[in-house]
């Protein structure tokens, strides 16, 4: 019986790597990393993003000097307020996992670069998602849970969620 409850665990275990080896990590900004867009390109941000397909176990990552990455409210993000953000990064690179499916609003923390069109909403798909319409509004978010996990932990909980899973299958074939 151990052994099955080992291999179960296991087979969880291989189970979240490969899907976690399927993950994308996208580089917000390109060469360019994080900046303030040219005056002429307020919505570049905005644009990368919805030319991208993003899934759940996908990060995106940051690359800046002197800046900082927010992950905000939809009311924050509208109103490029800074003040409460979910998280907070300034330390020049910052990935940030997609943990679940909906939509996440990132702003800049430095005063006036979020004015100036330092911000992206990313629309992200559950893991076998049909590609959105182009017609279809987008998603409203899902609130935060106040048990959510930090992003970038959803990998641990997946593996204890396949085991969890598992355990009763183990079970009924002993």
């Amino acid at each position: 019986m151990a052994n099955l409850v080992s291999l179960a665990l296991l087979l969880a275990l291989l189970g979240a790597l490969c899907r976690s080896a399927d993950a994308t990590a996208f580089e917000v900004g390109g060469d360019d990393g994080w900046v303030v867009p040219p005056a002429t390109d307020g919505g570049m941000y905005n644009q990368w993003a919805s030319k991208n397909r993003f899934l759940v176990g996908d990060s995106v990552h940051f690359k800046y000097k002197e800046d900082s990455v927010l992950v905000v409210t939809e009311d924050d993000y509208n109103n490029c307020r800074a003040t409460h953000p979910i998280f907070f990064s300034n330390n020049d690179d910052t990935e940030v996992e997609l943990d679940r499916p909906g939509l996440f609003y990132f702003i800049s923390g430095v005063t006036g670069h979020c004015e100036r069109g330092q911000r992206m909403t990313v629309r992200v798909l559950g893991q076998g998602a049909p590609p959105p319409s182009p017609l279809a509004p987008p998603a409203p978010p899902s609130p935060p849970s106040p048990n959510a996990a930090a992003p970038g932990t959803s990998a641990l909980a997946g593996v204890v969620a396949a085991a969890a899973m598992a355990l009763p299958v183990i079970m009924l074939t002993v």
